[in-house]
This record gives C-alpha cells, structure tokens and sequence, in this order.
C-alpha cells in the first residue's frame, strides 16, 4: 500500500510541474504580447541615435519618398513622419514636456527625434547651464513622448544633417532666433515648408526657474547647509555659513515651540471636555454631601450643643451645687448674641461710678493713716 502510495504521489507531481512550466510559458507569452502592443517609450528610454534601435529604424526609413506638409495634414504620408526638434533642455520642466508633446502630436504617425545641444556649444552661444549635457540627455530621453536622442546637436541646421538623419519636418516655437549675421537660424526651413510652430508654455522657463532660486538664494543656502552640504560645497564664507547656521537652529526653535504650544493647546481643550463631561457629577456629590439634608448638616446639627458647651464658660453654682438651668440659658444667650454696645451715656455714668470709687478708696486710706498719726 504504502508503495502505490509514493507511485500515485510522485505522478501528481510530475503532472503539476508540467501545468506549472506551461502556466509560465504562457504568462511570459502574454507579457511579451502586451509589451509589443506597448510603445516603446513606455517601459524604456528613448535610444541615442547611434544605438541600434535608432540605427535600425533611420536605415528603414524610405528618405526618398518625401512628404509634403499637405500630405502630413492630410493623414496621406505613406511612412512614419520624422519630425525633429532641437534644445539646450537644461532644468527639464512641464515646458520642454509641453513642447515636445506638441511636436510628437503635430501630425499622425510621428517619429520624433530631439538634439540636445552639448555644454560646450550652449556656453559659446548662450550661457553657462545649471545642469552637465550628459544629465540633459538623460533627462530628455526619458521623456515619453521622444523616440529618439541625438547628442551634440548643431546651433543651426543645415541640408546635410537633414539628410544624415532623415528629417522630414523641424519643430520649435515661432520666436525668431537670431544668429551672428543676423538672420532667423529657422529661415530657411520655413521658406521650404519644413517648419513646424509650437507654442511656448507662458510663465514657465529655465530662466523663471533660476531667478527664483537667485531670489530665494538664503533659504536654499540655508536649507543644503540642514541636509549636509559644506561652505565649500555652497561656495560660502565662514561667517554667512555660521550665520545659515544660526539662523537654521532659530526655526528649529520656534517650530519645536509652535509643535509644543500645538500640543500644550490640544491638551487643554481635553480637559475642558472632560471637565464638561464630569462637572454635573462633581456638582451633584457635593450638594449630596454638604446640602441641608446632607451628612455635614447631620453632623453639624447632633454636635452643635457639644460645640456650645465646649466653648461657653461654666456659669456660677447655685447653694445647692447645681447650675439653674436659667443660669445655663443666659449662657447660650450670651455665646449666641454678639455684646452690646454701649451707649456714650453709659459710658460716662460708668466713668463718674469708677472716679466716685477711687476718691472713696482714697478718703478711706487717708482716713486709717489719720487715725493711726493721731493715736
């Protein structure tokens, strides 16, 4: 038994390895498939133009058919149209995106191929740039709307490099671009009809984009100096790095004041709401333990005669050694009532009953001292 037990098991598993093998022959089948009905520029840069994607697809290229701009229009071309568009494309932002959309949806059927001009040609002809041409290039053929890059591209072009690279079209915004004679570098392609307009995305450009880093300069200073970067780094003195410095463990302090007071506020408003919540309950439990009906007032009202008894005095014993009960009452009377105030008549009969005391006193004592000389 046990041994048809082990042949029937090693024969399942024999069939589920062959339906796992095929259910992943299938699925990389169907990954395939979908990457080909994927574009390109989806799941992959953009090749260079002397890599072999770029080589294979320019070698297809029927040159020789030309394509006119009625033809683009028309949805008529019998190819792939090659449109180029050209850049500096330093700082990549949602603009150079917008132009080069614009360029790959001009027409139908679009192969577009964008030059990026190199550090060297950008810095005799326009300016130092923020980013290398290599970081450029990568920048732009990453773009999902190129199919291709090409390198070191020329300020002004010429009919050769048309034909090198097959280029049916030329795409860039309509602002004339003048070069050192003069003249727009985009004449001659419009005369021929090879030119393409795009429009320019307003408020957006490299050059916004720097003068708001020139113009917030101390915060990203200060912000570099946070993440780690040194003086040198920043090309900063001594002094303002110090200065960056203090002023960076300033913030720290107040944010940590503003987080502590945020917190310091929350906890407050809790205990108003739990205060809200038990205020009836303190309130009740007082008024049961202090109200009329309460034990205080119980306590107060058994014990009240013993108070009265241990603070009054202990009125005069009668003949018969016993305090009268009236004698007991004047007491509490007394103890009760607040003392009278006398009256200013009283006041001065009592005043002419003490002076009649002392002359007495003194007639009295005047008198034995009489007697006593006399005998």
């Amino acid at each position: 038994m046990s041994k048809k037990r082990t042949r029937d098991v090693s024969n399942n598993t024999d069939e589920t390895d062959l339906s796992g093998s095929s259910n992943k022959n299938m699925l990389q089948k169907c990954e395939q498939n979908k990457l080909q009905n994927i574009a390109p520029s989806i799941f992959k840069p953009a090749p260079f133009s002397t890599e072999i994607d770029a080589v294979v697809e320019r070698n297809a290229c029927e040159y020789s058919t030309r394509i006119t701009m009625e033809m683009a229009n028309s949805c008529l071309a019998p190819r792939k149209i090659r449109v180029y568009a050209d850049g500096v494309y330093d700082m990549f932002h949602q603009g150079h995106a917008r132009q080069l959309m614009q360029a790959k949806t001009v027409f139908q059927n679009v192969y577009l191929i964008v030059g990026v001009c190199s550090d060297s040609m950008t810095h005799a002809m326009k300016g130092k740039t923020v980013m290398t041409d290599d970081e450029r290039y990568e920048a732009v053929r990453h773009c999902r709307y190129v199919d291709e890059v090409l390198k070191d591209a020329p300020w002004e072009i010429d009919d050769q490099f048309l034909i090198d690279n097959k280029i049916d079209f030329v795409a860039h915004d309509d602002i004339p671009y003048i070069n050192e004679s003069g003249e727009d570098v985009y004449k001659g392609l419009k005369e021929k009809g090879m030119f393409v307009g795009t429009q320019r995305t307003e408020g957006v450009s490299t050059s916004d984009v720097i003068s708001r880093i020139v113009r917030d300069y101390d915060m990203y200073v200060r912000r570099n100096l946070q993440r780690g970067y040194s003086a040198k780094d920043l090309n900063v003195s001594y002094l303002k790095e110090k200065k960056f410095k203090l002023q960076n463990k300033m913030e720290e302090l107040k944010d940590r004041s503003k987080r502590v007071m945020g917190t310091i506020g929350e906890k407050r408003v809790d205990m108003l709401q739990r205060w809200e919540e038990k205020s009836r309950d303190f309130i009740v439990s007082f008024l049961l333990l202090f109200g009329r009906d309460g034990p205080i007032s119980h306590f107060w009202n058994d014990s009240k005669g013993k108070l009265l008894q241990a603070f009054s005095p202990p009125s005069s014993p009668t003949p018969s050694g016993r305090n009268t009960p009236e004698s007991t009452t004047s007491s509490e009377e007394n103890l009760r009532s607040p003392p009278r105030k006398s009256s200013r008549t009283e006041r001065f009969s009592d005043e002419d009953d003490d002076e009649d005391d002392i002359l007495n006193s003194y007639d009295y004592i005047n008198g034995e001292r009489s007697s006593k000389t006399n005998s």
